[in-house]
């Protein structure tokens, strides 16, 4: 047998370990002397062999500790498109479809794909109960007493002390802690905004930011938003006419996962404040990069207080708190006096509980492994489906966050397929509700926020299937 065909023999088998995930990413890889007995090859041969594998980014190199499979080697599924909604303010919500994937909601006996939140098995659920507990003996009346407007002091401290972490560089007075992300976004709107304006935003965008700004009688216009990137900065520079104010999502957006780039961040920032257009910045997903490094947010970029930057917990450490909170820059009065109207203080207990959680390391401790849990699983999701999904799907390649968006081929209608898979226990999230207008009919959103079993990869065979079948064909294309 040649050298040459030896070598690319091992390599193929070792390829096809990897793609059919026997090989898993960060699996560690035989050393080349290993390699060498193993084969009983030369060492050049071995070497050949990992050189080729590399060229094939299958494998990554690392000084002095050997090869591993990428954790990138699964990205070979094309793109989903860039989108191109018409640039004219919409607000034709798809009520009916939204009602009828949420009511799925909190069902034990379907695989919510639909629903993007973590798992409880993700969460570190009894530290947690261990902190309402502690809560309850340290705060002044047991917690049963109002907390100040502007929200626990405690909780404040921590989260402007985590901003250095992204360059924020707050302080705990320049933040209002609120009962969730939504309603620190709805606080947001309600502050910076009044019926008939113009609000700017990615398409796709999360459901919820559509409801709450059609609610409060804004006009929605969606930008053209890159897969990787976020939105376009030149369609951007052409809406600023129209738009009275822009609510984003940078850093790993549902449902597309993308993130802006620094330079990106730093451009919009600069060019709403110029126009006197306030940015409202969702960083929700902020704490779940895949990377070696937390991105910066828009708020890192501010200069005058123009940027009101919100986030919570909600989707890293526990859903059902609602803690979150805003530093709303030079619009702190407007927001303070709307949070006491509305809900007048924020619950003592529950804020204490995350402030002492996040005091003591134990939120960088479980972030730590909730982030390669979750990039593992979208390895997983990708593997699956490019392995059993229809011919031409595409993917999104999220940087973090909890959404896989999917791109099928245009004749697949995925309300359909919703229908067709919640008989089969399964539910997805249709793209049609991440827009107010026609398009996305062929997309879904996948939650990548769930355990990874065999049950979970069994399930997304099913749903392979049911999108090769005829049953889920659009009417018109």
């Amino acid at each position: 047998m040649s050298k040459d065909f030896l070598y690319n023999e091992i390599a193929n088998g070792i390829a096809g370990q990897i793609r059919s995930g026997v090989l898993k990413p960060g699996d560690r890889l035989p050393s080349v002397r290993i390699l060498c007995q193993e084969h009983r090859v030369g060492m050049n041969t071995a070497k050949r062999v990992f050189m080729e594998l590399e060229a094939q980014s299958l494998i990554d190199s690392k000084p002095q500790s050997g090869y591993f499979v990428s954790r990138q080697s699964y990205q070979e599924l094309p793109l989903p498109e860039v989108s191109r909604p018409s640039l004219v303010a919409n607000k034709h919500e798809p009520d009916e479809l939204l009602s009828k994937v949420y009511a799925n909601m909190g069902r034990e006996d379907l695989t919510l794909f639909s629903i993007a939140a973590p798992s409880g098995d993700l969460l570190p659920l009894a530290k947690l109960k261990k902190e309402i507990v502690h809560a309850t003996r340290v705060l002044k009346e047991g917690g049963t007493a109002y907390e100040q407007v502007q929200g626990n002091i405690n909780l404040r401290r921590m989260i402007a002390i985590r901003s250095l972490g992204w360059g924020g560089q707050l302080h705990e007075n320049d933040l209002i802690t609120t009962s969730g992300g939504m309603h620190a976004l709805s606080l947001c709107l309600m502050a910076l905004s009044k019926p008939g304006d113009t609000i700017a935003i990615e398409s796709p965008c999360y459901p919820g930011i559509l409801q709450l700004a059609v609610s409060q009688g804004l006009k929605v216009l969606e930008l053209p938003t890159h897969p990787i990137t976020g939105i376009e900065i030149d369609d951007l520079k052409k809406a600023i006419p129209k738009i009275d104010l822009c609510l984003l999502i940078p850093n790993f957006n549902t449902p597309l996962g993308s993130c802006m780039p620094d330079e990106h961040k730093k451009e919009v920032v600069a060019l709403l404040a110029k126009h006197g257009i306030p940015l409202i910045e969702d960083d929700i997903y902020g704490d779940t990069y895949f990377g070696q490094q937390r991105p910066k947010c828009c708020k890192s970029f501010d200069q005058d207080g123009n940027v009101v930057w919100c986030s919570s917990i909600s989707k890293t450490l526990a859903p059902g708190y609602r803690v979150g909170w805003i530093a709303p820059g030079k619009y702190k009065e407007k927001i303070l006096k709307l949070k006491l109207i509305h809900v007048i203080s924020s619950s003592s207990i529950v804020q204490e509980a995350v402030a002492n959680f996040l005091k003591t390391g134990k939120y960088e401790n479980h972030l730590r492994q909730f982030r390669r849990t979750l990039e593992n699983n979208y390895q997983n999701y990708v593997r699956a489906i490019a392995q059993y999904f229809p011919e031409g799907t595409k993917t999104s390649r999220p940087q973090g966050g909890l959404a896989l968006w999917v791109e099928f081929s245009r004749d697949i209608d995925t309300v359909k397929l919703h229908d067709l898979a919640l008989k089969q226990g399964i539910s997805i999230a249709p793209g049609r509700m991440f827009t107010l207008q026609d398009q996305f009919e062929n997309c879904m959103r996948l939650c990548i926020g769930l355990p990874w079993t065999d049950e979970l990869n069994l399930k997304l065979k099913q749903l392979g299937k049911l999108a090769d079948t005829g049953y889920v064909k659009a009417t018109t294309l």
